[in-house]
C-alpha cells in the first residue's frame, strides 16, 4: 500500500504532500494511500558520512552480519538511513539492499603503513605495495577507498604522515583509476597538507588544516567530515600516551582545542562539510544527532548543519532526497529543527525505503 506524508518538507521550507509509493517518492497523489503523518517537519533521511559497521567497540572487528545489522539498526532508530561505511575489516556486502537497513556506502579495509594504525583494522602495506593495496581495497567497497594519510610515528614520538608524498599522492590516483574516491584519516597539518594536494575527495576529522589549505579545499571541492565528537576524545587519548610521548600528547589537545575555530573557517570559506561521528572503535553509534549539535555550538547555523545531515550529504553519496522520483527516507520532527536543531535527537516519524520504522 501507498504512503501518504504532509508537512513542511525541508529544505523548501514549502507545506506539501508526499505519496511513497515502495521505495520512490511521488509528489502525485495517489488514491487510497495511507496517511502515516499530518503536520510536523519532513527531512530528507539523515546521513552518518563517516562510520564503521564493521568496527565493534572498543576497536576490533565485529565478529558476524548480525553485529553490522544491530549496529546499522541503532542508526537507523535515531533517524540516520543512510551510512557511509570508512573503512572496515569486515565484508558485508549482504546488507546493502536489505530492506530495513540504512542506505550503505562502503569502503573496504583501511590502507596503513605498518605497524602504524589500529592492530586488526587495516591492510598494512609498506611504500611499495600502496597502490595495489588501494586497487584491491576498491574492488571491496562500493565507490571509496579509505587512506590512513598519519599516524603516531613511535620513532618520531609525534603524528607524522604514513608514506611520502609521492606514494600518497599515487595511492589517490589508483582509487580514481579504480572508480572509487578516496577519503583520508588524517589529524596533522602536515599529513593533511600532502593529502588535499594529492586530490583526496574527503578529509576525514582534519584537525591540522591551516587557513591556507581550507581556501585550497574550497577551491577543489574537497569535503571535510570533521568527526567532532571524536576530536574531543583526544583528550583520553593523550592522557594515555603523555608517559611515553608527550609530545604527542600536547600535540593532540592542541588539535582539540583549535578544532572549532578550524570547522567554522571551512565552513565560511565554502568547503563542504558532511555529519559523521566515527562510530566504531571508540565512539557509539546513534549519536548523529549530537554530532550535529556540536557543528552548531562550532558556530554553523542550524540550517546549514541539517544541510550538512541530509539533503547535501544524501546528494553527495548518490541518495536523492524527497523529490519527484526520489528516495522514500524520510524523518519528521514535531518542531522545526532550523529554530531549535535539539529536536533532531528526537524524531517522530522514521520511513526507510518506504516502511514506517516508527
Amino acid at each position: 500500500m501507498a504512503l501518504h506524508v504532509r508537512g513542511t518538507v525541508l529544505p523548501d521550507g514549502e507545506v506539501r504532500d508526499l505519496w511513497l509509493v515502495g521505495d520512490r517518492v511521488t509528489f502525485e497523489r495517489v488514491p487510497d494511500a495511507e496517511t502515516i503523518s499530518d503536520g510536523g517537519f519532513i527531512v530528507p533521511g539523515l546521513v552518518d558520512a563517516h562510520c564503521h559497521l564493521g568496527i565493534a567497540y572498543g576497536a576490533k572487528p565485529i565478529e558476524g552480519l548480525d553485529q553490522a545489522r544491530e549496529l546499522a539498526y541503532t542508526d537507523r532508530d535515531a533517524g540516520v538511513l543512510a551510512l557511509r561505511d570508512a573503512g572496515s575489516p569486515y565484508p558485508y556486502p549482504e546488507l546493502d539492499d536489505e530492506q530495513g537497513v540504512p542506505r550503505l556506502a562502503r569502503a573496504g579495509r583501511h590502507v596503513a603503513a605498518p605497524r602504524r594504525y589500529l592492530r586488526d583494522i587495516g591492510v598494512e602495506v609498506a611504500a611499495a605495495e600502496v597502490t595495489a593495496a588501494v586497487t584491491e581495497q576498491a574492488k571491496a567497497g562500493t565507490g571509496w577507498v579509505k587512506l590512513v594519510g598519519d599516524w603516531i610515528d613511535r620513532e618520531v614520538g609525534d603524528l607524522a604522515p604514513s608514506w611520502d608524498a609521492t606514494t600518497m599522492a599515487a595511492a589517490v590516483e589508483a582509487a580514481h583509476a579504480a572508480g572509487a574516491r578516496a577519503a583520508v584519516h588524517t589529524f596533522s597539518e602536515e599529513g593533511v597538507e600532502i593529502m588535499v594536494k594529492a586530490g583526496v575527495d574527503s578529509v576525514e576529522h582534519g584537525t591540522g588544516l591551516s587557513l591556507e589549505l581550507i581556501d585550497e579545499m574550497a577551491r577543489r571541492g574537497t569535503a571535510l567530515v570533521p568527526t567532532m565528537i571524536n576530536i574531543r576524545t583526544f583528550g583520553k587519548i593523550a592522557d594515555q600516551a603523555r608517559e611515553k610521548f608527550s609530545g604527542y600528547a600536547d600535540h593532540m589537545i592542541a588539535l582539540r582545542d583549535n578544532f572549532p575555530e578550524v570547522v567554522l573557517a571551512a565552513h565560511e570559506a565554502g568547503v563542504p562539510i558532511y555529519v559523521g561521528t566515527d562510530a566504531g572503535g571508540g565512539i557509539r553509534h546513534g549519536l548523529a544527532a549530537e554530532e550535529m549539535l556540536y557543528l552548531h555550538e562550532a558556530g554553523i547555523p542550524a540550517a546549514d548543519v541539517l544541510a550538512a545531515a541530509s539533503w547535501r550529504a544524501r546528494e553527495w553519496l548518490g541518495f536523492p532526497g524527497l523529490v519527484e522520483g526520489g528516495l522514500a527516507d524520510l524523518v519528521v520532527y514535531e518542531a522545526d529543527p532550523r529554530a531549535d536543531l535539539r529536536v533532531v535527537r528526537a524524531p517522530s516519524r522514521i520511513v526507510l525505503r518506504g516502511a514506517v520504522i516508527r
